[in-house]
């Protein structure tokens, strides 16, 4: 490179393009302040035109292109003037004016020969894969890849390989794509194409994405966002990739925020008309399975309009079957909607979509709705076939079009077939994921297979069938075995920071400090960083047996047991009660209105829990009412022996300590029987007894003080005054007694905050460094020691608290203790569950650092507010807390599901660790230890 920066051979500017894009333009501008001639100038402007083109401002591009063609023809040079033209071409194409690029490209073809000729030829073909012509863009790729591969051209002819990849992608051929991403990845790294480089590792994704491995693609495309990061090229593509994958994997409202800060990006960048379109469709996409098709309907119909001016018929039409999608789905369906349907279906074939069968099943469902039985028939038996072939997402949709064929023939044998096929494909599908969060989000791919079959079973009045396939598909998550996070150190230094940043957030926000919003970004920015670190961890790949059989939780109850299983059925919630060996069915009523009276009864509980004497008379009103709307007629028939409940997700939280039924019974909540005879089964471990108090929770001393008495070692004084009897001071660990008492069983979440309840924002987030060493003592991280025996935790106790009770700390103290109690303010977020929290002395620990645990505590008490809460996602799924500490080991858990009034919650917490200590169940310590609350209810068993 001489001085000036300018390139002793002009071509390399065109070179460094997509090598070095930010050397490429300051070497293009030096040459246009040269006095070189117009070919020259030609190239420097052509090079500028493409950085337009792909990483800004389109209409400018169109401008300097422009002008790189009339110096061509003033240099003379045919060749140089068709290279140019079809940069042009694709320029014309991206900005929306199709028949104006067609031409320029057909006339750059019609213009060059050789090597250059090869060269158009591609970027037609580029152009003709935009519009989805894949068939007439791999017929030019046919002549132009053996063309540059002959000519040596290695640059070209793996930009060739790329773009039939993506051509052989978008007709269903996905392994053939991906060996032409591999081939061309292998090419690039022979020479300086950086950019080049990063495009092919971002293919590579879009191929795992389509062959349905998205771990392996999210790994590829963050790998991709960083490559082009660091070369400063913004990549609006890499955008709609990203949605794709967050969509097959069922995050469709974080698909829909992508998609339009895509969007907004373009538009400040004045970027490709086409680019726009293809947003627009993915939202819409997104905003459709996110249960919003109003917004689907008004993004497609966007995105149809801008397609059909640039003459992509294949996009035109897919984004239509959004449309017609959304408006069945809006409304009824009626005949103009089956014609469109059937209209789709034909285009689609013909245009070779692999996502023809949508169409089919989208007519031959309104086909079923308008009572057309041979049009239905026709359309689903065409949408059934993809069930033999493609990615498992798709397959399973083409067993849901067998589902529903057989439904409306009246073959139930053929029905439950199909729905178990097809749901045997997401459960393998789901194994490829390592995350908790994706592998309950992917089960809503299975709802609809789910649902005819309960259907089905509940009206042929198959009970112990019934029985079985709703504990096929609740709660699933958990049956997959845990997939444990590594000891990844930047996760790890991401956790950490995270803790940092609340600390400061929480001094700002007190201090009223302006900085409160920045550290709120930044906290947001972190946390999608941890996010998107876990989501990239693969599964195992291992299951097991897909749900327990009916005979098998008969056993399990006993002669004296019941397990009443709670069902949604068409709208009407149904009760599977278990006892006496027998399986009954009772109908309770609409489940809506059993949502409705839960989500009343918890909205009174949270004020009530700011009331010293909360008025019974109310409290019996509230139970009666909640009672009627979700156990009806069943209620009566608990009786006074253990009881199990398995309500669906949506109603996990209620307060069933609130129901008369189960006010002096021993009840268990479980999110499905399966994960109640997992936690029955866990065996106890050897650990100790771990007590935990985080800083500036109201009692928490006490609390502590009082619990570690009734093992014989009290670790805290009750505030005042030093711990009688002898103590265990913060920090400090202890040998319990070797014999004699105390189950394991005990509690993380613990946790108060102003007088009158326990409910985390009444008195705001707790300041770091306000309950320090100073008060305590400095913590000490020694080992628990000890071994179980007898069903009592036998060994060590051990107190962290006073500035000892950090995250690292914390974890290794409880990992695989037989006991766990932590006093600590808990935040359940509802907006992003893994990041509900304890708040520690250095911050919040997440659910994300409890899923680093080795083995979770086999017991623990959660005495904050909403400590029991779960969010409910997929087809019956929950995450939160208590179902990853469940997924881990942990046999049983207390824990509240509503706010806890501040003044009861020490004494009930004492009374449930005495009954423990006597030998009694989680269940059975919380019944003798309740008295007048309602807050806490056991989760689990043990």
């Amino acid at each position: 490179m001489p001085r000036a920066g300018v390139p002793d051979d002009p071509h390399d500017v065109l070179d460094m393009v997509f090598a070095r894009p930010q050397e490429a333009l300051k070497a293009a501008r030096a040459m246009l302040e040269t006095g070189r001639g117009p070919y020259d100038h030609s190239i420097a402007r052509q090079a500028i035109g493409i950085l337009r083109r792909d990483f800004g401002d389109l209409e400018a591009a169109i401008g300097e292109l422009r002008q790189a063609v009339r110096l061509a023809r003033r240099a003379g040079s045919p060749d140089r003037e068709a290279d140019v033209l079809a940069t042009l071409g694709v320029a014309l194409v991206q900005h929306g004016r199709t028949r104006a690029g067609l031409a320029t490209l057909d006339q750059a073809a019609a213009l060059s020969g050789g090597t250059t000729r090869a060269r158009v030829l591609f970027r037609r073909a580029g152009a003709r894969w935009i519009l989805g012509w894949h068939r007439e863009a791999l017929d030019d790729l046919r002549s132009a890849a053996p063309a540059l591969r002959r000519a040596g051209d290695t640059v070209w002819a793996a930009r060739a390989l790329t773009l039939r990849g993506h051509a052989q992608l978008a007709l269903g051929s996905v392994q053939a794509a991906d060996a032409d991403f591999r081939t061309a990845q292998g090419m690039f790294a022979t020479t300086r194409q950086e950019h080049d480089s990063v495009v092919a590792v971002q293919n590579r994704g879009v191929a795992a994405f389509v062959a349905g491995d998205l771990p392996t693609a999210l790994d590829l495309l963050e790998e991709a966002d960083q490559g082009f990061r660091k070369l400063g090229t913004p990549m609006l593509d890499l955008v709609a990739d990203r949605c794709a994958v967050l969509l097959a994997a069922g995050l469709s409202r974080e698909a829909l925020e992508q998609a339009d800060g895509g969007l907004r990006l373009l538009d400040r960048l004045r970027g490709q008309a086409t680019r726009r379109a293809e947003l627009l469709l993915l939202a819409a996409r997104a905003a459709l399975l996110a249960a919003d098709p109003g917004t689907a309907g008004r993004r497609a119909a966007e995105a149809r309009a801008l397609f059909a001016g640039q003459r992509r018929d294949w996009w035109a039409e897919h984004a239509r079957l959004i449309l017609v999608q959304a408006e069945l789905a809006r409304g009824p369906a009626t005949p103009r909607l089956l014609a469109d349907a059937r209209r789709l279906a034909g285009r689609l074939t013909r245009l070779g979509s692999p996502e023809v069968w949508q169409a089919h099943l989208l007519a031959g469902r309104t086909a079923l709705a308008l009572g057309q039985a041979a049009a239905a028939e026709r359309h689903l038996s065409a949408a059934s076939r993809v069930r033999h072939r493609g990615p498992a997402t798709s397959r399973a949709g083409g067993w849901l079009a067998e589902a529903l064929r057989a439904d409306a023939a009246g073959q139930p044998r053929r029905l439950l077939h199909a729905c178990r096929s097809g749901l045997a494909l997401i459960e393998e599908h789901r194994l490829t994921f390592g995350s908790s969060e994706l592998r309950a989000l992917v089960t809503a791919q299975g709802v609809e297979l789910a649902r005819l079959a309960l259907r089905h079973l509940h009206a042929a009045g198959r009970t112990r069938e019934l029985l079985a396939w709703t504990e096929r598909w609740r709660a699933t998550a958990l049956a997959v075995p845990p997939v444990r996070l590594p000891d990844d150190p930047e996760l790890q230094a991401q956790l950490a920071a995270l803790r940092r940043l609340d600390q400061l957030l929480g001094r700002a926000r007190s201090d009223g400090a302006a900085s409160a919003a920045t550290l709120e970004r930044d906290r947001a920015r972190l946390e999608a960083r941890v996010r998107a670190t876990t989501l990239r961890v693969r599964g195992t790949g291992a299951g097991e047996a897909r749900g327990p059989g009916c005979g098998q939780i008969l056993d399990a109850l006993g002669p004296g047991g019941r397990l009443a299983e709670l069902v949604v059925i068409d709208g009407t919630l149904h009760a599977l009660l278990c006892a006496g060996g027998r399986v009954r069915t009772y109908e309770i009523g609409p489940a809506a209105a059993a949502v409705a009276e839960m989500e009343y009864a918890r909205s009174r509980l949270r004020r009530l829990a700011y009331d010293r004497d909360p008025p019974r008379d109310e409290l019996a009103a509230l139970g009666g009412r909640l009672e009627e709307a979700l156990l009806g007629p069943v209620a009566r028939l608990l009786g006074d022996g253990p009881c199990v409940v398995v309500p669906p997700s949506v109603l996990h939280a209620t307060p069933w300590g609130l129901l008369p039924s189960l006010r002096r019974t021993a009840f268990s909540v479980a999110p499905s029987a399966a994960a109640w005879l997992r936690a029955r089964a866990a065996a106890p471990p050897s650990g100790g007894v771990v007590l935990v108090r985080g800083p500036e929770v109201p009692n928490a001393r006490a609390e502590l003080h009082a619990i570690a008495n009734l093992y014989g070692h009290p670790g805290e004084a009750a505030p005042g005054g030093p711990p009688t009897g002898g103590g265990v001071p913060e920090g400090i660990t202890a040998s319990a007694p070797a014999g004699g008492g105390l189950p394991e069983g005990t509690s993380p979440y613990s946790g108060g905050l102003a007088p009158g309840g326990r409910f985390p924002g009444a008195a705001g987030r707790p300041g770091p460094g306000t309950d320090g060493p100073g008060q305590d003592g400095p913590g000490q991280d020694g080992p628990g020691q000890g071994g179980h025996g007898g069903g009592a935790p036998e060994g060590t106790v051990r107190v962290l608290g006073g500035g000892g009770a950090t995250a690292g700390a914390v974890l290794e103290a409880i990992d695989g203790c037989a006991l766990a109690h932590v006093a600590a303010h808990g935040t359940f977020r509802a907006d992003s569950p893994l990041f509900s929290s304890l708040y520690l002395d250095d911050g919040p620990l997440t659910v994300y650092d409890l899923e680093r645990l080795r083995r979770a505590p086999y017991r623990l008490v959660l005495s904050s507010c909403d400590s029991g809460q779960m969010a409910p996602v997929g087809a019956d799924e929950l995450i939160g807390p208590a179902t990853a500490l469940l997924h881990l080991g942990t046999a049983g858990i207390v824990a509240s599901v509503v706010p806890v009034n501040d003044e009861t919650a020490v004494p009930v917490m004492v009374r449930l660790h005495a009954g423990l200590r006597r030998g009694l169940s989680l269940a059975e310590a919380l019944r003798d230890a309740r008295g007048d609350d309602v807050s806490f209810i056991a989760i689990g068993a043990g």
